[in-house]
């Protein structure tokens, strides 16, 4: 379901505190602990990135869905964060290989997320205050009714996560008859992480291949 930009959001922290805004994405509710990202591109990589699972995350940077989503640009198969907090979330782009619209992206992976909020002053509070929990809503707008289903949300903190984010089976990567192969325990391993990169294939004399 698309949303009006006008349509109205509610952002509450643990402590208390209350942020207005306009939804974009799914509408619903949405609730994890708080947490920001002050990166400048790579947005779509940073939402499905495992090490933000069950997070609601911040984009402190503006212009958040400039350039769209692009299907070979992420780091897991979904996305990761349970919701997302922005200033400018945009739904138009300009990148002529992008896929998608951040709109759509966020409505077809279900991600519930907050436009119009004045980033720097959260993240601002965040960091005096510390790390809590947090409840973003598009379609219940009772502050009372958000604030109890916040205190329902357990806190992260002794959580088992890996399990969740881990491969549900053994894959292989790169060339199985290669003479050095390395096994490697999936824990919410991101999928550009490359053990050695471009350059081992770059760099065949041995002395060069001890560096790395």
């Amino acid at each position: 379901m698309s949303l009006s930009q006008t349509t109205p959001a509610i952002l509450i922290l643990a402590d208390g505190t209350v942020f207005n805004g306009t939804a974009f994405g799914k509408t619903g509710t949405a609730t994890g602990e708080i947490c920001f990202n002050t990166g400048m591109t790579g947005y779509q990589e940073v939402f499905t990135d495992p090490s933000y699972y069950g997070q609601v995350l911040i984009m402190n940077n503006v212009h958040i869905g400039n350039y769209g989503v692009k299907a070979a640009d992420v780091e897991s198969d979904s996305v990761k964060v349970k919701a997302v907090i922005g200033r400018n979330l945009e739904d138009k782009y300009s990148r002529f290989m992008a896929d998608a619209s951040l709109q759509d992206y966020f409505e077809a992976q279900g991600v519930v997320a907050i436009d119009g909020i004045d980033t720097r002053a959260l993240v601002a509070h965040i960091r005096r205050q510390g790390a809590m929990n947090c409840i973003i809503s598009s379609e219940i707008t009772d502050v009372a009714q958000l604030q109890k289903l916040l205190n329902e949300v357990p806190s992260m903190d002794g959580l088992e996560l890996a399990s969740t984010v881990s491969t549900k089976e053994s894959y292989f990567l790169g060339d199985e008859k290669s003479d050095l192969r390395i096994a490697v325990l999936d824990f919410g391993i991101k999928k550009h992480i490359d053990l050695f990169g471009g350059k081992r294939r770059l760099c065949k004399s041995a002395q060069c291949q001890n560096q790395f």
